[in-house]
């Protein structure tokens, strides 16, 4: 099953050391990459003269860039042959040469559909959306293959299987059913969660509800809001004879019997902050359905379909930190709720800007700013050129886009509503409900800031209606009905309403009539953003294939392989590790 290169890396490099030390140093030289991957931010757009597009693009690309419609840009960026592209068409030079080096450092998503996948049951799939059933019928096909080669390479059966971070615990139930019949440990720290995977799986034939003995003259008397007669009786024989269970049907507990031969699904309750499963191995072999020498011979595989942030983290750590799991599989997503190992970048980094805290965000706890849990996980990137490799949020963030799967549609409409925002930005600094923060201190205010060493305080807005994103009008007037309305926004709300409460029609329509024409700029922008951030992706995960290889008295193999149909779900890429056998 192991693919035949470790890391899915394109035809261009003669092998795994050969890429990773060129996407190394690519990372931490292009500057053209860091500019646009975490040198700027879609807000600060239009909050300094000249705009982030003139400062930042070279000058040599920007007649090329906005004459092409959006979609266009997209298949020059991703899809086409530049070396067959016509004369008129083809870029700059200097930009044919990112986009090839973009394109080679950014891992491939190639995904091949297995055959005879079976196919989920009905009672299995209920509650899934068509991306959920793809991600969980290959998923689980997947898990089931490699649980059989790690039965082939070590001799022994993965006797259980811990997801991480179990939700809905969908992959679980697929596992545990029929023609799979896994054993599986559901890690999940909202019980509201918990709840409702229980009540799936009663739905899957995994569980039954528990049975109560109902005296159906009380019962249809409480169904009909009058008082059950022998409740009224005072006898305390009578009422401990005809004693009524009152609870919902959904109340009840679900009752997991185990049975030889088919799945079997338990669930613990807890957050998990770190890849200690220490906690999960002592109550799993406490457990009254494990014999003593089950619960003496536990092997675990822990695996996660889409552990955000450092979740993925800690299901990788788990392979060399807990002997009793022999092997990993974990696809991550949410790059942007990582934290940082190395701490944040700071002015000394020019190109890779610190993350202004919004003005009413959540604080970041201090503990989060050099996090050993966070990333980079692997020494390689931790010690790289002696300062690290270090990805701020804003470079994060962009990691999750997939501008492969964009339409023009869709595209319009998400390009409009940057372009909304970024010029409420600007409407918010000429009004000074926020002011322009400097990251250098040596800087003098107004004399020497560009777009690098200054930003603008954000503020979290969130989603509107609907209705808003018609016209810049629209929004900014939704804009300030939330902030001056919603609880979440008191501190915001005296001071939006004292500068902007009286803002009129005419004053909006000035700021639409002199950006507007602009638009088609912070589409490029985010384009190229998008696009550069594929190698970002490739450097997370190349990060977490990194570490696993570099447990060389642990680790007997390891590899990143795609699972998933990139249309369907662009997070697909898995990181596997098997442990060795004497380990």
């Amino acid at each position: 099953m192991k693919p035949e290169t470790p890391l899915p890396y394109p035809d261009c490099w003669a092998g795994p050391e050969e890429y990773v030390e060129n996407l190394l140093e690519f990372a931490t030289t292009s500057t053209i990459f860091q500019t646009l991957c975490g040198g700027v931010h879609i807000l600060d757009f239009f909050t300094s003269e000249p705009g982030l597009f003139q400062t930042i693009v070279p000058e040599d690309w920007q007649a090329y860039l906005v004459r092409n419609e959006p979609m266009q840009l997209l298949d020059v960026l991703m899809r086409k042959d530049l070396d067959l592209l016509a004369e008129n068409e083809r870029p700059p030079e200097s930009l044919v040469q990112y986009i090839q080096d973009v394109r080679r450092f950014s891992l491939a998503r190639d995904f091949a559909q297995q055959e005879n996948l079976p196919k989920l049951t009905r009672p299995v799939a209920v509650g899934m959306k068509p991306k959920k059933i793809h991600e969980v019928s290959n998923f689980a096909s997947y898990i089931n293959e490699l649980a059989n080669d790690f039965t082939d390479i070590s001799g022994d059966d993965i006797t259980h299987f811990v997801d991480f971070g179990s939700g809905q615990n969908y992959l679980g139930r697929a596992l545990a059913s029929a023609p799979y019949n896994k054993h599986i440990v559901a890690v999940e720290g909202r019980e509201h969660n918990i709840a409702g995977a229980k009540a799936f799986d009663a739905l899957a034939g995994l569980a039954e509800k528990e049975k109560v003995i109902r005296n159906k003259k009380l019962w249809q008397q409480r169904l009909n809001g009058k008082p059950a007669e022998r409740e009224m009786d005072n006898s305390s024989e009578v009422n401990e004879e005809y004693a009524v269970d009152f609870r919902p049907r959904r109340e009840l507990e679900a009752v997991y019997t185990p049975e030889e031969g088919k799945g079997f699904i338990r669930y613990i309750s807890g957050r998990l902050e770190s890849g200690d499963l220490s906690d999960v191995v002592g109550q799993l072999e406490a457990a009254p359905t494990l014999n003593e020498q089950e619960a003496k011979d536990l092997r675990l595989m822990a695996i996660s379909i889409h552990s955000c942030g450092n979740l993925s983290h800690h299901g990788i750590r788990s392979l060399v930190l807990n002997p009793r799991v022999r092997a990993v599989a974990i696809v991550g997503c949410c790059y942007n709720l990582m934290t940082e190992k190395l701490g944040p970048p700071t002015y000394k980094l020019p190109l890779m800007r610190p993350t202004p805290q919004p003005i009413n965000g959540r604080v970041v706890r201090e503990s989060a700013k050099c996090d050993p849990h966070g990333f980079p996980m692997s020494e390689r990137l931790c010690t790289y050129k002696e300062t690290g490799v270090r990805l701020n949020i804003t470079a994060r963030m962009m990691a999750c886009q997939a501008p492969q799967n964009w339409g023009e549609k869709d595209s319009d409409d998400f390009f409009s509503r940057h372009f909304y925002r970024a010029v409420l930005q600007k409407v918010f600094l000429d009004k000074g409900v926020i002011q322009k923060v400097y990251h250098d201190p040596d800087v003098k205010p107004e004399k020497e800031s560009t777009p690098f060493n200054t930003s603008t305080n954000p503020i979290i807005i969130g989603s509107l209606r609907k209705a808003c994103y018609k016209t810049l009008n629209t929004y900014i007037r939704g804009a300030i009905d939330k902030l001056t309305t919603h609880s979440d926004y008191r501190e915001q709300c005296e001071v939006v309403s004292e500068k902007m409460g009286d803002m009129t029609d005419d004053e909006i329509a000035s700021y639409e009539q002199r950006y507007r024409h602009r638009k088609r700029e912070l589409s490029v922008i985010w384009s190229l953003m998008a696009f550069s951030a594929g190698v970002v992706e490739s450097l997370i995960v190349t990060d977490r294939w990194l570490f696993l290889k570099q447990h060389t008295d642990l680790v007997e193999q390891c590899w990143v392989e795609s699972v998933f149909d990139f249309k369907e779900s662009p997070r697909n890429l898995v990181v596997v590790g098997i442990k060795k056998r004497d380990s």
